[in-house]
């Protein structure tokens, strides 16, 4: 059973895309489906719509999700009542989202169901904390285009990528893409002496000494930088973003010299494309993150939407070389 064991050391899963229609539910239901041979008790929901028989873009059928007796589950009110399972209802949620409140139920009989929960990190960060007091052993939360944000460190311990076809039907372009984005999610952690202080800094970028003491710059976001008034070197060459990076970020201050070091939050934090992250790097730049987040495993699925297949051994063997770990398409497990 490949990765399963790795997820079993941790506590909360993230399931990503790196585009729509590279089989995250795919991959959810494998690891439903070994979890209830293992017995182990598990937590589900999703942060968007998950689980629906046809794609609402390309009009493809899609899987559905299957839930194990014992599962607990959290979707919108009007999603529950559309369940082709038995479950009871353990709670419900008094914030209201578009689709009704949030509840939470436990699979009696087994059967199949559509996921839609939390709009945001924090909501799911609670909601996990719930499945945790329930004694769940491990929850999954599964992803939606373009929603990198639920695999921060922060909010789940572990993370799973899915790729495929769908992101690009040129076998050289989807390395390419996998790979940058496998590059981000593990760039390396600062010094553990500054995680905790630069941790606290909630907003704005702020330069820190080689004494490790932060200073405020003044400058309220990355997209705000070329507003910024004085020497930018004031006070050292590492610089703490506490929020968003973007392209402009980390071009500005390329441009302030060598031996620049820039630090994000994690790397979901990081909107910058693969040529200015090449170009900061050529100057000297160096990019760190306080936390990174665990990568589990690398599933494919070798078929776009419009029905364009990929060669699945020989995709799953050329990223697994580009990325230097294994690849899987959990169909052919």
């Amino acid at each position: 059973m490949p990765f399963v064991n790795d997820i079993l050391r941790h506590r909360s899963l993230s399931i990503v895309g790196l585009e729509k229609n590279t089989g995250k539910t795919v991959c959810l239901n494998y690891i439903l489906h070994r979890m209830n041979e293992l017995g182990i008790h598990v937590g589900v929901t999703s942060i968007g719509v998950d689980g629906e028989q046809v794609d609402s873009v390309f009009a493809t059928a899609k899987p559905e999700i299957t839930l194990y007796e014992g599962t607990h589950f959290i979707t919108s009110e009007q999603h529950y009542l559309r369940r082709q399972l038995v479950s009871s209802l353990e709670a419900v949620d008094s914030r209201r989202t578009a689709l009704g409140p949030l509840v939470t139920a436990r699979v009696l009989l087994r059967g199949k169901v559509l996921l839609s929960g939390a709009a945001t990190t924090g909501v799911l960060r609670q909601q996990i904390e719930q499945l945790d007091s329930m004694g769940v052993r491990l929850s999954i939360v599964d992803g939606a285009l373009s929603r990198l944000s639920l695999a921060s460190p922060t909010v789940t311990d572990a993370m799973i990528l899915a790729t495929g076809a769908a992101v690009s039907a040129n076998l050289k372009q989807l390395v390419a893409k996998t790979k940058f984005l496998f590059d981000l999610i593990n760039i390396e952690e600062v010094d553990p002496a500054l995680r905790e202080p630069l941790n606290n800094i909630e907003s704005g970028i702020w330069a820190v000494d080689d004494d490790g003491v932060a200073h405020d710059l003044g400058i309220a976001s990355a997209f705000l930088i070329g507003q910024a008034e004085g020497d930018l070197l004031r006070f050292g060459h590492r610089f703490f973003a506490s929020g968003a990076v973007s392209d402009r970020l980390l071009r500005t201050l390329a441009q302030k010299g060598k031996d620049i070091t820039l630090i994000a939050r994690d790397f979901t934090k990081l909107f910058i494309t693969p040529e200015a992250l090449s170009d900061f790097r050529r100057r000297g730049g160096r990019l760190q993150v306080l936390q990174r987040s665990r990568l589990l495993a690398v599933t494919l699925n070798p078929t776009s939407p419009q029905g364009f297949l990929l060669d699945s051994r020989r995709a799953c063997d050329t990223l697994a070389e580009a990325l230097q770990m294994p690849v899987y398409d959990v169909k052919k497990i």
